[in-house]
């Protein structure tokens, strides 16, 4: 078996059953191998409960070692992996020596079976030559016996012929002399009849010669199997000590394999104890990662007191001044005493008078101390309603999407909701704290402490801004429109102003990009083509904007097609999007204050928003739409615009949504122009240079109309952090832009003799999906 076939089916060390789909020759023996398994398994698992044998430790087992006994230090994950991975080897190399250990006796008792079998085919063989030998000795007796009746033949032939010829005579003789001829008185009547009975004899002979020869022959074949059965023999005898050798190895080896298994049973008591300090180790990381934490909090606790503490330092100048003045007072209380001390002797004034000073006193130290109580209260007050900016842009989009999923998940009221979203908007320090606070609480009691921060609600720093767009840079981008989506949300956020987006779930976007991803326990229910579908709703940040995805559950995954854009149906597509994305607004009971969307994909929203979704309540929001490309402009058949809803017959006009071209077609780009209340274009002239068709429509809405010439994110196209660059550089050191052009000529193959000749780059049309 190899050792990847082991390591995928996680054999436990000690079982007394090895599943493996590799072992099924080992089920061909019978019950006696299987309990020699079981018996071998078990011989295993006591080796491996032996008592720990002392061996050398390693280098990286002494680290371990020593990383272990020193309870001040965390034990790094990497070594941990490291330790998992010497136990998980050792039970691999177990498990394979138990099975080349049953693997070996199996063969051994198959080597055993066949050689019993061998020895009784070799002993049959040994009998039957055993025969062969008598019967040729008996055959080769009776050859001598024909050989001798061949010559007693041959003597009685010769004797035969000589009395033949003796008889004629006699013949003659007696047929001259008139003799009766009677053959039983003739004088070779008995010869005759012995030559007869040789005649028998021999033909017996003869048959008996024949049947001696074809047994000769079989005894000859049988001959020439036995020499094969010898050599088979002997080929058998060489495999048999070639096993025998294998089993010698096998055993050097399971001798090896035990010493091995002891060692290895003693790396496991080390484990065991390794392991025991790790968990000890892992509850002193528990509790100084709490105490690590609350050292954080701890440390801003500290850096607010800091701050009330420099509040308070300057309250303390203000009550130097007055203790200046109360100093002064004492000091006439004093000189006064003592003008009471003179005119003691000279007036007698009466008690009331010093009294009355007294009292003046009492009250001026009563004011003072007063007034330094309401500073205080007014430096605590300051410090909780002043922004917090040292905290990142992530830590407040994913604050404000919690909440909106609290209220989205029917947890909170709408009104709660946006006043926790007006805190998050405003940083608010005290919906920080609680939040540092509720950190490690349930969920419900952090909803508790989050609603018991309402008091009332405070004014908006902002606007209120939610772009719905198609493409958001860096995980959902094709073109410029990425771009644009990303760095002007991220400028608007940087100026104080509430900033959301929504997205399409796309299966192709770069996830990794995406912080904080989950899926809320809410739906929201979208119309399209007559009837309601269910839309999950996720949430994210991306480069600390809180972003929407809406992932449609409809039966033609819409947005589950590996790619953006370029599907037969994308105006089915971007329209049920655009809807879905102004029901979650309203739905989730959000007031924006600019509704912005982006290109035809998203243009549907305008129409939507004035003709359905405004007279539900969702109308708060103005609508800005931005047109990256005139190039593509999502024409369709009028019919199609029914699928989202929209009125075909109030919209196929010319003074609304009818294209230019095509009175059977729909523009969303026109109608976007038509129901916007304000259209900006990627440069202040883009609109009159590619009008495409609608330069009717434009110059009728020109009003509207707002030229921005597109900027660059400085965060991400910075030459000083841009790693993409050969060399950084920046406006105070420009020397690396000549290393960067020598480079990139070098990239190109260009020649290098005249460095300080210009490069010019031509670029074609950028090409945007239809």
């Amino acid at each position: 078996m190899e050792p990847e076939n082991i390591a995928s089916q996680n054999v436990p060390i000690g079982s007394q059953e090895i599943m493996s789909n590799s072992d099924s020759d080992l089920d061909s023996g019978d019950g006696s191998d299987e309990d020699l398994t079981n018996q071998t398994i078990i011989d295993v698992e006591n080796e491996n409960d032996a008592p720990n044998e002392s061996r050398t430790l390693s280098e990286a087992e002494k680290t371990n070692l020593a990383i272990v006994n020193d309870a001040g230090q965390q034990l790094s994950g990497l070594q941990m992996e490291d330790l998992v991975g010497m136990i998980r080897n050792a039970e691999k190399n177990i498990v394979l020596l138990d099975q080349a250990r049953v693997r070996a006796l199996n063969d051994l008792g198959s080597i055993m079976s066949e050689k019993e079998a061998l020895q009784g085919e070799i002993n049959v063989l040994e009998m039957k030559l055993v025969e062969t030998d008598a019967r040729m000795k008996v055959a080769a007796q009776e050859k001598l016996h024909v050989e001798l009746l061949e010559d007693q033949l041959e003597k009685l032939k010769d004797e035969l012929v000589q009395r033949s010829r003796i008889d004629r005579n006699e013949s003659d003789v007696y047929k001259d002399h008139d003799y009766p001829l009677n053959q039983e008185n003739s004088p070779s009547h008995h010869s005759i009849s012995s030559i007869y009975t040789l005649r028998e004899e021999l033909r017996s002979l003869r048959t008996e010669n024949e049947s001696l020869k074809n047994d000769i022959q079989a005894l000859r074949d049988d001959l020439n199997g036995v020499k094969s059965t010898d050599e088979r023999v002997i080929i058998l005898e060489k495999e048999q000590s070639y096993l025998e050798s294998a089993l010698k190895n096998l055993e050097s080896k399971l001798s090896d394999s035990r010493e091995d298994v002891s060692k290895l049973s003693t790396l496991k008591f080390e484990y065991k104890d390794l392991l025991e300090k790790v968990e000890n180790l892992q509850v002193l990381l528990d509790k100084a990662t709490k105490q690590a934490d609350q050292a954080i909090l701890e440390l801003q606790q500290n850096q607010e007191l800091q701050k009330k503490v420099d509040k308070l330092e300057e309250s303390l100048k203000e009550a130097n001044i007055y203790k200046l003045s109360s100093e002064k007072l004492q000091q006439y209380n004093e000189l006064m005493q003592q003008k009471i001390k003179l005119l003691e002797d000279r007036l007698e004034r009466s008690d009331e008078e010093v009294l009355s000073y007294l009292q003046l006193y009492q009250e001026s130290v009563q004011e003072f101390q007063d007034t330094l109580n309401s500073l205080k209260e007014e430096s605590n007050k300051r410090a909780l309603n002043e922004p917090v900016d040292d905290l990142p842009r992530e830590f407040w989009s994913h604050l404000l999407l919690r909440i909106d999923g609290w209220f989205l998940e029917k947890k909170i009221s709408a009104n709660d909701a946006n006043l926790l979203g007006e805190m998050v908007w405003k940083r608010e320090r005290r919906i920080c704290n609680a939040y540092m606070v509720c950190k490690e609480k349930n969920e419900r009691d952090a909803i508790s402490t989050f609603v018991g921060l309402i008091s009332k609600a405070p004014t908006s720093p902002g606007l209120h801004v939610v772009h719905i767009a198609a493409e958001m840079a860096p995980v959902a981008k094709v073109g410029g429109l990425g771009d644009v989506v990303t760095g002007l949300s991220k400028a608007l956020q940087k100026k104080g102003h509430l900033v959301e987006i929504i997205l399409p779930k796309y299966d192709c976007m770069q996830y990794d990009r995406v912080r904080d991803l989950r899926a809320l326990d809410f739906e929201v229910e979208s119309y399209f083509e007559g009837r309601l579908f269910k839309n999950k709703i996720w949430i994210g940040t991306i480069e600390g904007l809180p972003v929407y995805f809406i992932e449609p559950l409809h039966p033609d995954k819409f947005f589950w097609r590996g790619q953006f854009y370029g599907e037969h149906d994308d105006f089915k597509r971007f329209s049920f999007f655009s809807r879905a994305a102004l029901e979650l607004l309203l739905q989730a009971g959000k007031k924006p204050d600019i509704i912005h969307c982006h290109d035809w994909q998203t243009a549907f929203v305008a129409p939507l928003y004035w003709d359905l979704y405004a007279p539900k309540g969702l109308n708060s929001a103005r609508i800005c739409f931005t047109c990256h490309n005139f190039e593509y402009q999502g024409t369709a058949p009028a019919s199609e615009m029914a699928s989202c809803g929209l009125d075909v017959q109030q919209l196929n006009r010319p003074d609304r949504m009818q294209d230019n071209s095509s009175h059977e077609r729909v523009n969303p780009i026109k109608g976007a122009v038509v129901f916007s209340n304000i259209v900006t274009t990627v440069s202040p002239t883009y609109a009159q240079e590619g009008g495409r068709g609608l330069h009717t429509t434009l110059n009728l809405h020109s009003k509207k109309f707002i030229g921005i010439l597109n900027g660059i994110d400085t965060d991400a196209w910075n030459p000083a952090s841009d790693s993409f660059l050969e060399v950084q550089y920046s406006a105070t050191d420009v020397l690396g832009k000549a290393e960067n052009k020598s480079a990139l000529r070098r990239q190109l193959g260009l020649s290098r003799a005249n460095p300080r000749q210009p490069l010019v780059q031509y670029t074609n049309k950028c090409q945007y999906p239809k």
